[in-house]
């Protein structure tokens, strides 16, 4: 059989189940650690419940995800996942749901491995919202999510450094209300309220202009051009504000 004859018999079985997210639908990717619990905890032993280490690492991964070919308009990162809000328009791949979650999968795990000084790997997958309306909330679900993961990952550290088991931390915790939770810190000497608000809301990633001084040495004049610049916001709102701010990115 001849290669050509071949390559399109066989290319079917490679293609026919391709999605493709049609146009005019926004695209949120969500992309995950895998198995991080441990590789932060036992492997490479990050300080628990937060390090600063460990965000930076994040922020450095988000970053290279915002700048590695495709058209990204904000992006988000709390704990170890990841959410990149696309252009409206990018058509990248004819809009592959494959070839994005395999793409920014292995980008995320290159990155985040090199950044670590070992393995790491990440999965991703897709998220197709039809309305403005739908962006908002899903980035409103997350920041959700990263209010709660806070204040559980707080109380669980503050149990478990009174020298309680981790199932039993777990099993205590999982019988307190919100407000109880908030008492359980106070009664340690912490106010959940004072905590900073990168690891209760997460952090934020979306392009600005700035202005840059510059010089033109054929003419000897200083000049100023502006230039688009991937602005870290550790100080997102929340709630109304936050569904709003995520309304200002899709402008």
């Amino acid at each position: 059989m001849r290669f050509d004859e071949l390559d399109h018999r066989m290319r079917v079985f490679e293609t026919a189940h391709d999605v493709c997210v049609l146009p005019g639908i926004h695209i949120v990717a969500r992309i995950d650690g895998r198995g991080f619990t441990r590789l932060t905890k036992d492997v490479h032993k990050f300080e628990a419940p937060y390090d600063p280490r460990f965000r930076d690492m994040m922020v450095h991964t988000v970053q290279h995800l915002m700048q590695c070919g495709f058209n990204v308009v904000y992006g988000y990162t709390q704990s170890d996942e990841i959410s990149l809000l696309f252009h409206l328009d990018e058509d990248a791949f004819n809009r592959k749901e494959r070839k994005w979650n395999s793409l920014l999968a292995g980008e995320a795990s290159a990155c985040f491995s090199l950044l670590l000084g070992g393995m790491a790997a990440f999965d991703s997958r897709i998220c197709q919202l039809p309305t403005p309306a739908l962006v908002a909330d899903y980035f409103a679900w997350r920041n959700e999510d990263a209010a709660r993961n806070a204040l559980n990952a707080h109380c669980y550290w503050t149990l478990r450094k009174t020298g309680l088991a981790p199932d039993v931390a777990a099993t205590r915790l999982a019988r307190l209300a919100v407000a109880e939770k908030n008492e359980l810190l106070f009664q340690h000497g912490v106010n959940f309220n004072d905590l900073p608000l990168w690891q209760k809301r997460g952090i934020g990633f979306y392009w600005h202009m700035c202005e840059k001084q510059g010089f033109n040495p054929k003419t000897g004049v200083a000049t100023k051009t502006m230039r688009r610049q991937l602005k870290v916001d550790m100080e997102l709102p929340m709630r109304e504000q936050y569904r709003e701010f995520i309304a200002e990115r899709l402008m």
